[in-house]
Order: C-alpha cells, then structure tokens, then sequence
C-alpha cells in the first residue's frame, strides 16, 4: 500500500498515501478500537461538524484571521461532506477518549486534505492549509464537537418525528375503528373492568403525541449551543464578539435556531439537554 508520512508530537507515522484522514486520526483509530463501529456511520454528526467547521471559517474570514483563499478552501470542503461525501474517511471509533478531540480531529484534517486538493496541493501537505491552524481555528473540541452533537440530533429528529406522527395517526384510526369492540381492560397482570380497544388504542396515541411534544421541546433545548466558549468555555483564543458572529452563521448555515448559551462556562460542561433527550426516547 501506498502510503505517505505525516509526524505529531509522538512521531512520524506512515498513512496510506490516498486517505484524506492523517496521522491524528489513525493513532485514534488505532487505540481506540471500542466498538469496531466508526462515526463515519453516523451521517447526520458528519454533516453537523461540517457545518460547525464551515461557520467558524467564515467567522474567522470576516474578523481576519483566515485569508479568502483558505477560507473558501475550507467551506468548499464542508460543502462536500454536508452533501454526504467522504463521510467513509471518518474511521474513528464512536466511542473514545478524549471527550470527542479524535472525532474533531479526524474532521479537521478531513475538511484541509479536501481543501488541499481543491487548491491543487497534495494530500498533507498541511503548509498550505492546516487541520490545527486553520481548519480549527478558535475552536476547542469542547465547544466545537458538543455544538455539533446537538446539531447532529435534531438532524436525526427531523427524520424520525415524522414518522411518529405518521404512527400516532394510524393509532387514532385504529381507535375509531375499534370504537365498538368491547374488551376487559386489565391491572396488575389480571382481568378488571370493561373498556373498549377502541379507547386503549386512542390512548396508545395520546402516550405519543405527548411524546412527539417531548421531543420538540429536547430539540428546543439543544438550539443553545457553546460555540465560541473555546476550552472551557472562557472563549480563550478567540476576538471579542466572535461566538456570537459564529453562531449567527451556523443557524443560517443548519436552518436551526441556535442561539448562544447564557452563560459558555457553565454551557460546556452541562450535559442537561443530552440527557433530557435521552430519557425521552
């Protein structure tokens, strides 16, 4: 196999010469081998993080700390990835340490080697446009990769809320139609009194239209996101004014209406809306 050295603190290391991960991502994927399921196979976090990665370039852009040409180059190859490309090139595990810097790593230097080919320079061939430097520029994992996260699962709800209400109605009309069907309702494992299976029908569909509504609201939560906070949500590295410029654009970018959290400090490290979510489904 073909393959081309790139180096990091801990060395060189040979990565295949074709692949538009680099050496960051392959250590990743060589010691966090958890699952043997890679984040690849989750395509609405891969569009997420590119949208992340695309707004943070614009910013960045508009407050002078990215040229046009690199700026371009990056949302070119955000650009890509939201439209489903490359997404077999996100090859680690989904779940490893780090709180998630392999993931945003393994798409930074995504985002430059597609970049680079754009500009007619060979794959890690970082001097011209640098996974760290540039495509990561103010930005941490821990304001980038949980912005994208909860991106990622609105995306995934907007594909599944659908499909409830279809269930939802289908329950309804399956309650109308046995409206007279006389039954013996049931507590504690035994017979009890009469209803219909009409009404445990229309109640199998109120249970999920309240959680349609639940779901909703989890969704309206994880609209107020970190981005910008950096690290530890301080917006160390960053201009004053950036996180807001930066979410401005996300929201145009995901047609979500992310707003800035109240406070990024205390943004970073909650968990809150993710584990909402979670008890909902």
């Amino acid at each position: 196999m073909d393959t081309r050295s790139e180096y990091d603190l801990l060395g060189t290391l040979d990565v295949p010469a074709q692949a538009y991960y680099g050496i960051q991502t392959l250590r990743a994927s060589q010691n966090f081998k958890i699952t043997g399921v890679p984040i690849g196979h989750f395509p609405e976090l891969i569009k997420a993080l590119a949208m992340v990665k695309a707004a943070a370039a614009r910013t960045n852009q508009e407050f002078k700390l990215l040229d046009d040409t690199k700026a371009d180059a990056i949302v070119y190859a955000c650009q890509d990835l939201i439209n489903g490309q490359y997404h077999d090139q996100f090859i680690v595990d989904v779940i490893q340490g780090g709180a998630g810097t392999s993931t945003n790593m393994n798409a930074n230097e995504v985002i430059a080697n597609i970049g680079l080919s754009k500009l007619g320079y060979g794959l890690g061939d970082y001097q011209h446009l640098h996974p760290n430097d540039h495509v990561n520029k103010s930005q941490s994992t821990n304001d980038a990769y949980p912005t994208a996260a909860r991106l990622g699962i609105q995306f995934a709800a907007d594909n599944f809320l659908p499909a409830l209400a279809q269930l939802k109605e289908a329950l309804e009309a399956k309650g109308q139609m046995f409206a007279s069907v006389l039954k013996m309702g049931r507590t504690q494992l035994q017979d009890a009194v009469p209803m219909t299976l009409g009404q445990e029908f229309d109640a199998f569909a109120t249970t999920l239209g309240e959680d349609i509504d639940r779901i909703q609201d989890a969704c309206a939560l994880l609209c107020e996101v970190n981005l910008g906070g950096t690290a530890i949500g301080t917006g160390i590295n960053t201009p004053e004014g950036y996180s807001q410029k930066a979410i401005e654009k996300l929201a145009i970018i995901s047609k979500k209406p992310l707003t800035p959290a109240s406070n990024l400090v205390e943004a970073t490290s909650d968990m809150g809306a993710f584990v909402f979510f979670s008890g909902i489904l």
